[in-house]
């Protein structure tokens, strides 16, 4: 009979915050489209609770999820903020309606947008403040001017970054220490692998955002297949199958109800054998 294997459950970012590596992704707390308040506010605060009072202690946000909403709410929710609590934002974006993202990571833009998230959150200095996009408009060393001197001024505290291949973080690191990377990553979008290995070279986080691919799972199938073996949905396996796959992964997934964020949270407790991991980490 197979070996059952393990997997560590928490994660320090940048030898500094000790986390549970399954956290919380607040961008699905704001209305359709990602653009103006919740359809149900109240029970978007509730989901917050009660994702800290399971043990959650990384959230992710944006100053561009809403825009400012989800800050709002996470402040409204749970400041004064218990101990432990890591709560990383970005900057990077505008927006100019639902589904609109508009890259700007111009110095004085970056300069408003963490203005605001650190009143929005009530702050003083950011936790985990990650670049949202690499802005093509403008030298990239700009940016990296503009994040080099917040930190100096203690406005952040570590810096991440977002949507970067290796090439981009090598040079960051000429400004910056990065601590983490989030990059658009799943069981079968595996894009930047090349990333993620580059990250536990190097002792980062990785972040993968839309850690279900949204539901848009090409092999369906062997997911399907194995999350019946061990009573899971396919879901769960997927998210499942990040922490397994490397010990540097951080899992923010998100969601608008406090029934799915349970069952997000029970994920980490799915066990798998040598032969189920391999076969998820094949390519469909």
């Amino acid at each position: 009979m197979s070996t059952k294997i393990h997997f560590r459950k928490d994660y320090t970012i940048g030898g500094d915050f000790r986390i549970r590596r399954m956290g919380f992704g607040a961008m699905r707390l704001t209305g359709q489209g990602i653009w103006g308040p919740p359809k149900d506010h109240d029970e978007a605060i509730r989901v917050l609770r009660r994702a800290v009072e399971l043990g959650v202690d990384f959230i992710d946000t944006a100053d561009s999820y809403g825009p400012n909403i989800a800050e709002d709410l996470i402040a409204e929710a749970l400041y004064p903020y218990p101990k432990g609590l890591v709560i990383a934002t970005k900057g990077g974006f505008l927006r100019s309606g639902p589904n609109q993202w508009n890259v700007n990571a111009r110095p004085e833009h970056l300069k408003e947008a963490l203005e605001g998230s650190l009143a929005r959150l009530r702050v003083d200095s950011i936790d985990l403040y990650q670049l949202h996009r690499i802005d093509p408009s403008i030298p990239f060393e700009k940016t990296l001017e503009f994040l080099q001197g917040v930190f100096e001024e203690g406005l952040i505290k570590h810096v991440g970054l977002s949507e970067v291949g290796v090439e981009d973080i090598k040079k960051a690191e000429a400004y910056v220490d990065v601590v983490s990377v989030q990059n658009k990553y799943s069981q079968d979008y595996r894009k930047w692998e090349s990333v993620l290995d580059y990250c536990e070279k190097t002792g980062k986080a990785f972040i993968p955002w839309n850690p279900m691919n949204a539901g848009n799972l090409n092999n369906a199938k062997v997911l399907e297949r194995v999350a019946g073996q061990i009573g899971a949905t396919p879901h769960q396996l997927a998210l499942a199958w990040l922490l397994y796959h490397s010990p540097n992964v951080l899992l923010i997934p998100g969601t608008s109800s406090v029934a799915h964020l349970e069952e997000n949270i029970q994920a980490e407790k799915i066990e798998l054998t040598e032969e189920q991991l391999e076969e998820l980490s094949g390519r469909a």
